[in-house]
């Protein structure tokens, strides 16, 4: 009988728990953190489609506490801007050596994009790549290191969450990659991630339907989602996805690149999601963009002045996808400016062009203009 993923998870979690103490004085620890998103959208709609709704809400309310448990590293995340708080992180954790095992809740090792916390990005929304491929938060058991120049991860994971049980079946990823330059203001970076998903009967026996429905005008464009794929007959849906990934760093330039897929095929339909985008920075100021070669990641920019980091950033998107009878695509340019007022303070205001199409029928299903910005605040 196969292990699913949930009990893995418990098995590594008591495995880890019952590693031996460390010393009694630091035996203990908690730190706490969080973050605070104001976000607000205006738009310029024509005369296609449903017209997009002017909004502004509080995005994100994360409150975290981590630290060590005696052998175990540990993080408890909570997101409360919504009417009920949703779970992110959950989990225990331990090094060995270059090695970490995690086991819980964890953003799974998907995508350059979404292994990057919403702190750093340079643009107010993530790429539709990682919007619609990264699996993000699920349970599960996986591990992560790093040798000389190469860093490497993967994972076992139920399609579960702490706040999502609808959503049935299991998982498995990986993604590993070189970067052969990684000093401050000198970074080359390449990556590749596989992913392969089962789902249990979505749209039946209680489960969810399988759908891909990004909002290409944003968090706030509510009308402007892509139905990519919908998967709702109850019969059983195998997921093969895949990455590859190039980003470097030239003093206060910055640049990275992602394409990726996934094929959907539930025995009896097949469809397809293919998505890309590139983008490129300049900090103005003369900061060089941080960057974690153990991780393979983005981090934190800290600004040389006391006046702050500004940085200009533009993003060319696109997404295609198909299930029979429908093919859709959407592209989208973004051009944006981030203030970057203290370490742990950020202003950005992006503006982004988006078109959707019906390629089966050659139409345009409309074009949309969003100007968005965001008031940050983390700690």
């Amino acid at each position: 009988m196969p292990i699913s993923p949930k009990r893995s998870a418990l098995a590594t979690l008591l495995m880890l728990a019952a590693l031996p103490a460390a010393h009694a004085e630091d035996a203990v620890t908690a730190k706490f953190s969080g973050r605070l998103y104001y976000d607000f959208a205006r738009f310029d709609n024509d005369s296609r489609g449903t017209p997009e709704n002017d909004s502004d809400d509080l995005r994100a309310a994360w409150l975290a506490i981590s630290g060590k448990f005696h052998a175990v590293d540990y993080k408890l995340e909570t997101d409360v801007s919504g009417h009920k708080p949703i779970a992110r992180d959950a989990y225990i954790a331990h090094t060995f050596g270059t090695t970490t095992v995690t086991a819980g809740q964890f953003k799974q090792f998907f995508t350059l994009d979404d292994r990057g916390s919403s702190n750093h990005t340079a643009a107010v929304e993530r790429s539709w790549l990682a919007q619609t491929l990264a699996p993000s938060y699920r349970l599960g058991v996986g591990a992560n290191g790093y040798q000389n120049d190469f860093f490497w991860s993967g994972s076992v994971y139920s399609l579960e969450s702490i706040d999502n049980w609808k959503t049935k079946g299991r998982a498995t990823g990986a993604r590993g990659g070189y970067a052969p330059w990684h000093d401050a203001g000198h970074v080359l970076h390449f990556g590749a991630s596989l992913a392969y998903e089962r789902y249990d009967n979505p749209g039946a026996s209680g489960a969810s339907a399988l759908r891909v429905q990004p909002r290409v005008a944003g968090y706030f464009g509510d009308n402007s989602r892509l139905s990519l794929v919908d998967f709702h007959s109850g019969r059983d849906v195998s997921v093969d996805k895949y990455g590859l990934e190039a980003a470097g760093v030239h003093g206060a330039w910055s640049w990275q690149g992602e394409f990726g897929g996934a094929l959907y095929d539930d025995g009896q339909q097949r469809a397809r999601v293919q998505s890309g985008y590139a983008q490129g920075s300049w900090l103005l100021t003369g900061e060089s963009r941080p960057y974690d070669a153990k991780n393979g990641r983005f981090t934190q920019l800290k600004p040389l002045r006391d006046s702050g980091a500004w940085e200009l950033v533009a993003r060319y998107d696109h997404i295609e996808g198909k299930q029979w009878p429908s093919d859709l695509s959407a592209d989208a340019w973004t051009v944006g400016v981030n203030w970057y007022a203290r370490k742990y303070a950020r202003v950005m205001l992006d503006w982004t062009d988006t078109r959707r199409r019906d390629e089966a029928n050659n139409r345009t299903l409309d074009h949309t203009g969003v100007l968005a910005g965001r008031v940050q605040l983390d700690f």
